[in-house]
């Protein structure tokens, strides 16, 4: 088939799939899409692509179709996974799957496409909203090396960075390694700034300290002003980052690994989470701490 007259297929306009699936529009990539919620198809037409009738028409239509979805049911859901149709949409195909979801659920995805006559290739992606809109992400792939070397030159409109971490699972064992220090760093300088914050410090003065030093990076130049402003607004949600933090856990049980910090970050993200504030952007973990804070005190009072 050839790749330059058939589309590529993009299932998954979500909160990362919409602004990944625009930048393949505006690189030119012929693309045909479906989403479960079709109010998001309207944008990805104004933008070029053509909008599939249902998701079998996206199959019919496509040789590569990447699936940016937010969990093992969805994906299974569009795959037909368990179905009689799970063999007709896959075969001849190449499945992309970009999001995250545990490593065991991958293996076994690939087995069973492999089986049906497709190939898979797991393409998990490093970054929020902000890079997925500029381009920005970092793709680790694995797979097959021959539906790798299909798949990785059609991701360069989405990422800034493509790198081929070998056989499946590893390129989601190697997302889960990079969250692991997303999720730890994080929470650490959330704790900093209201360690400052609680010492009465001028907290623009110690966004800018960690700014000017070594310790910057673009997630402190992100989520230092948001923590100053206490604004929330969400980048990556306190619900995704407890979900993903489990796959992380659930990975290193499994491999008898010690994680001792990873362990105090799942609860403090489930500590967020329960607060009810599993809407707002992984910064918002601070106000686990506070919690925690005025706990302590509470308690601590006198009679």
């Amino acid at each position: 088939m050839d790749q330059t007259i058939r589309p590529v297929g993009f299932i998954g306009l979500g909160f990362m799939g919409e602004p990944m699936a625009l930048n393949l529009c505006k690189a030119g990539m012929p693309l045909l899409v479906w989403n479960r919620s079709p109010e998001k198809l309207a944008v990805l037409s104004a933008a070029g692509a053509k909008v599939a009738s249902d998701i079998d028409t996206l199959f019919a239509g496509t040789e590569v179709v990447i699936v940016m979805l937010a969990d093992e049911a969805a994906i299974d859901a569009v795959l037909g996974r368990g179905t009689p149709v799970f063999g007709t949409r896959v075969r001849e195909r190449t499945i992309v799957h970009m999001g995250t979801t545990p490593t065991a659920y991958s293996r076994a995805l690939e087995v069973e496409i492999r089986s049906a006559g497709g190939s898979y290739v797991e393409a998990p992606v490093s970054g929020s909203r902000k890079p997925a809109e500029a381009g920005q992400l970092v793709a680790m792939l694995a797979g097959e090396p021959d539906a790798v070397a299909r798949v990785q030159p059609l991701l360069a409109p989405m990422c800034k960075q493509t790198v081929v971490c070998g056989a499946v699972p590893a390129g989601l064992s190697m997302k889960l390694a990079v969250n692991l220090y997303l999720l730890t760093t994080m929470a650490g300088l959330a704790e900093a700034f209201h360690f400052a914050q609680q010492h009465g410090l001028d907290l623009a003065q110690f966004a800018s300290i960690i700014n000017a030093g070594q310790m910057a990076s673009d997630l402190s130049r992100v989520k230092l002003p948001k923590l100053v402003e206490r604004d929330f607004a969400v980048h990556a949600a306190i619900a995704d980052v407890f979900k993903n933090n489990s796959f992380v856990s659930q990975a290193a049980r499994e491999a008898g690994i010690a994680s001792p910090l990873l362990d105090v970050c799942h609860a403090l993200y489930g500590e967020t989470l329960a607060l009810g504030h599993g809407a707002e952007d992984m910064a918002a973990v601070i106000q686990a701490l506070e919690s925690r804070t005025e706990k302590a005190r509470t308690e601590n009072l006198p009679g």
